[in-house]
């Protein structure tokens, strides 16, 4: 198999979350230990800082990394979802795995995944660390990819575990109150490993601080800390949370022997993009008309960029929007402008809402405009419309943003 063939066997094989929802889930983690095991156990051969939280995991991921590569170390980076090409989930110092290794990975491994029905996110969190292991990586950035206590990136035991914040999301498998959300990310928690939360919020300090006394873990919440913010090439006034999680991270990687200095964290921190190839974080695509596209995707993230757009000063606005079908659409159409032109339109995977349905709902809010057959053709029909003093926003779902960079 080539390339193309090896992924999308990948993708087809199983189900997988990012197409399919809730099928594609695993209880347990015995699939992803048992492929540890079959792979040699690679996780215990690198170190590693595992993030985990509802919005700015992301970025935050990627700081971390970039100010760890300005900092002279050989940095893996794992992430999910990709948003052109699957190999993004696996750098290192900035660098995709190769096509070659992904293709041998699974060659090599195609009877155990086939036997043991692996899911697409079992076997790809199996090949990051397999890779970071054989190319002896000084530490590696693993961002969780849904909850925390169960997702497959939860073999690892970290350096140091970082929770950017909790809000609403996946709340049809990780709960329905703040707590219940809160408690399954608190079990990236590990023993006598600290952990940095990113934002206190009420209803779940508590839950964040019981269970790092079960575990022994230092504790420390990050904007009760840190007062000085330093710029990031990742713009997005939102981004001002991360970055002071990301600096509080910092300080504590330095108690623990890092020898990363202010300059590093402050150069790292101003070429996120540059080291660590990171796309989609209100990501300015053309200035006349301003075009924005932003992965942002529930309620908080979407109040962060809701925030953003009011800032910036544009004759009209138009936004391309499309969501999957699990979205809960009122805890978003609240915040979302009143006056602009929405462009609806259903993201190319089978998790998408159809757009007919979308602008339903939304023109019922008295939020108006009209759908399109697709992501490229609403963002088509909002560039023949747009004026160059005009601002064109595009986003709802990461897979829309996929469909237009």
């Amino acid at each position: 198999m080539n390339y193309n063939d090896t992924v999308n066997w990948m993708f087809q094989q199983l189900p997988m979350y990012q197409n399919k929802g809730k099928s594609a889930l695993k209880k347990d983690l015995s699939n992803t230990h048992k492929f540890s095991e079959h792979l040699g156990f690679p996780e215990k051969q690198f170190k590693s800082i595992h993030v985990g939280g509802t919005n700015g995991k992301g970025s935050t991921s990627h700081m971390l990394a970039s100010i760890l590569q300005e900092a002279g170390y050989k940095v893996g980076l794992y992430t999910s979802p990709h948003l052109k090409d699957f190999r993004e989930r696996i750098r290192i110092n900035g660098k995709m795995v190769s096509k070659q290794f992904v293709i041998g990975f699974i060659k090599r491994n195609k009877t155990f995944l086939t036997v043991n029905k692996l899911s697409f996110f079992e076997m790809t969190v199996g090949l990051a660390f397999d890779y970071f292991a054989k190319q002896n990586v000084d530490i590696a950035v693993i961002e969780v990819g849904l909850g925390g206590r169960l997702d497959s990136t939860n073999i690892i035991t970290p350096e140091l575990s970082v929770i950017t914040n909790i809000g609403f999301d996946h709340m049809q498998f990780l709960g329905d109150t703040l707590e219940k959300i809160a408690a399954e990310k608190a079990g990236i928690i590990k023993q006598n490993i600290p952990v940095v939360i990113g934002e206190t919020q009420q209803e779940t300090q508590v839950v964040f601080k019981v269970k790092a006394e079960t575990t022994n873990s230092e504790i420390c919440f990050a904007d009760e800390l840190v007062e000085e913010v330093f710029e990031s090439d990742l713009k997005g006034s939102y981004q001002k949370h991360n970055i002071k999680t990301v600096i509080q991270s910092v300080s504590v990687l330095r108690q623990l022997g890092y020898n990363i200095s202010i300059p590093n964290l402050k150069k790292g921190l101003l070429n996120v993009v540059a080291n660590t190839g990171l796309l989609g974080r209100w990501q300015v695509l053309q200035k006349h008309p301003l075009i924005v596209c932003d992965t942002a995707h529930n309620k908080e993230g979407l109040s962060y960029t809701m925030t953003q757009l009011q800032a910036e000063s544009y004759g009209s606005l138009h936004i391309v929007f499309g969501v999957v079908s699990d979205k809960d659409l009122n805890t978003i159409i609240p915040i979302l402008p009143k006056n602009a032109t929405y462009y609806f339109c259903k993201p190319n995977v089978q998790r998408g809402l159809d757009a007919a349905v979308l602008k339903a709902v939304f023109n019922s809010n008295n939020l108006r405009g009209d759908y399109y057959s697709s992501v490229k053709e609403a963002f088509s029909c909002a560039k023949s419309i747009a004026t160059k003093d005009d601002l064109i926003y595009i986003g709802g779902s990461t897979f829309v943003v996929a469909e237009i960079i």
